[in-house]
């Protein structure tokens, strides 16, 4: 997973083809292991410093600066990326990075010509070393770490700036059935912000439905109101595992409202979203907002709130990653004469379904609590790609 535009991945560039000179090193710091005299069993040695691991293991192919030798250097063709990047060293969790130092390339989908450390360092030492490296970016402490990327909920937005692009639906196993999706795309700008484009779509059928009252009937289809927004992280602490971020959304009625396509109305959405790890692979998210029309007797203005409790597991140590989670959601009108609060859950569990981990899928359901006559349950489902991490066809 480690990549961004313009560059081959952390695979593709920086790890790919490491060759004979990291083997080479490699080999040489297993022999520094080893010691003068391998029949004794001393006590184990000191960690050795971050700094002296880099300068004997890492520093023949990404350089003592972390900006990747010249390619006349290195023997091939393809640029080393360069660390300094703050988006590239910060944008994975830290559990990746120690993956492919550990086990090398191939364990992320990258390539095998980045060798394994795992029987050359400690687990102390790789931490040290991935600390170090994302210490080539000068700002730092003003980037989230990947660690606080959390796994996507079905409704719950996320905290995290994201490069993604993601296909969501909403589907209606009874009653008429419609079939509602979503195609969003995601692009980080800087250190915490993030812009993000929504496309939706759908199919439903208007038979004894409200929208038969526009004379159609039957299955419709078609784009309805195409939503743009903006997110930027306010509060993050990769040490107390906490990002704050807040954003609007903006809807504009380009659906058709009589058939249940849109709003008939521009929508302003202000909204405050929270990411907080927990112990164990835990963690909890919060989204709140509201959604203001900016005509009140074309439609009414609402406040929801939102929050996702899971887990993320992994069975085998550097394998695929499943992630269990409930979401409750709330809902009010704020002018409608019979306001109450609706009330649904949504259990689900997103898998990643590739080594990369940046392909993911999510399946759950959308199960409504109260006011429950007129509305039904459905199943929920997204396809997730982070773009910045390469093709979607890559690290499998």
């Amino acid at each position: 997973m480690l990549s961004r535009a313009g560059h081959t991945t952390l695979s593709a560039v920086s790890w790919r083809r490491v060759g004979s000179t990291a083997f080479r090193a490699a080999l040489a710091l297993a022999g520094a292991l080893a010691g003068a005299e391998p029949e004794v069993r001393a006590a184990a040695p000191a960690a050795r410093a971050p700094a002296d691991i880099w300068s004997t293991a890492c520093a023949a192919c990404h350089g003592a600066d972390g900006a990747g030798m010249p390619t006349a250097v290195l023997g091939f063709d393809v640029p080393v990326p360069d660390l300094r990047d703050c988006l590239f060293a910060t944008s994975e969790p830290t559990a990746d990075w120690f993956a492919v130092v550990h086990e090398g390339g191939t364990v992320r989908g990258l390539d095998r010509m980045m060798p394994a450390f795992g029987t050359a360092l400690t687990a102390q030492e790789i931490e040290g070393v991935v600390g170090y490296l994302r210490g080539f970016c000068r700002d730092l402490p003003d980037w989230p770490l990947g660690d606080l990327n959390l796994p996507r909920g079905l409704f719950t937005e996320k905290a995290f700036p994201e490069n993604e692009l993601v296909l969501t639906s909403n589907i209606a196993l009874r009653g008429s059935g419609s079939v509602m999706s979503e195609l969003v795309y995601e692009k980080r700008l800087g250190a915490r912000s993030m812009i993000e484009v929504a496309v939706p779509f759908g199919f439903l059928n208007l038979t004894d439905s409200s929208g038969a009252m526009s004379g159609a009937a039957g299955w419709t289809g078609g784009i309805g109101d195409l939503g743009a927004a903006f997110k930027h992280a306010i509060v993050q602490s990769g040490r107390s595992g906490t990002i704050v971020a807040l954003g609007v959304d903006v809807s504009v009625p380009t659906g058709r409202a009589d058939r249940g396509l849109g709003a008939g109305v521009t929508v302003v959405g202000p909204f405050v979203a929270c990411g907080q790890l927990l112990p164990a692979g835990g963690f909890v998210q919060v989204h709140a907002g509201a959604d203001l029309p900016t005509d009140f007797d074309a439609a009414n203005p609402e406040i929801f709130w939102r929050a996702l409790l899971g887990w993320s597991v992994t069975p085998s140590r550097f394998g695929r990653m499943y992630s269990p989670m409930i979401e409750v959601l709330g809902t009010r009108e704020l002018r409608a004469d019979d306001a109450a609060v609706i009330w649904d859950v949504a259990p689900q569990i997103q898998v990643t379904l590739n080594r990369r981990k940046h392909v993911r899928l999510n399946v759950g359901a959308l199960v409504p609590v109260n006011r429950t006559s007129g509305r039904r349950a459905q199943l929920g489902t997204y396809l997730l790609w982070d773009w910045y991490e390469g093709g979607p066809l890559r690290g499998w």
